[in-house]
């Protein structure tokens, strides 16, 4: 399973948990997207700002050499919620699988409100994320996942089928 995986949707769909459940089980690098905003992104989502391409650019250009830094295979959390963004990873990680947490917004307004302070994202930016979300159904190298699942059942689904994917 030595393909690079990236674990995307809006927030609150449990990027973070589910990565991190994989990257255990499969015995890969965990790479939290988030850790790589610049400073002026996290202040605008801390206040409610939502980002906008040009403030993704260069977060994703950072994300796009944390993959090519794990030719052996990484799994990262991202929200790349528009195709423009997977296809710019894409093109830094020939082969790379995106699991696509999905999520209705009430639940993902609940979770993202329950984080409390301790998380930079604010719980009014649950609606700019759906509204920029471009599903990517149809996608070559994509898993969509019910987020409400249990998180035993989305590491197990997400973990055979990532084994499958790497042996066609």
């Amino acid at each position: 399973m030595a393909a690079s995986v990236v674990f995307m949707g809006v927030a609150g769909c449990g990027k973070s948990s589910v990565a991190a459940a994989v990257a255990a089980d499969a015995g890969l690098p965990l790479v939290e997207g988030d850790d790589f905003h610049p400073p002026g992104n996290r202040q605008k989502m801390t206040v409610g700002v939502p980002l906008t391409d040009a403030d993704r650019v260069e977060w994703l250009t950072t994300l796009g050499e944390q993959l090519r830094a794990y030719p052996d295979g990484v799994v990262l959390t991202c929200s790349a919620l528009k195709r423009a963004y997977r296809d710019r990873l894409r093109a830094a990680s020939p082969g790379l699988r995106f699991v696509f947490l999905d999520i209705p917004r009430d639940e993902a307004l609940r979770r993202v409100a329950g984080r409390g302070a301790a998380h930079f994202f604010s719980a009014d930016l649950v609606d700019s994320q759906f509204a920029t979300l471009e599903p990517p159904l149809g996608e070559p190298g994509v898993l969509r996942v019910d987020a409400r699942a249990p998180l035993e059942d989305l590491r197990r689904d997400v973990c055979a089928w990532l084994r499958k994917e790497a042996s066609t």
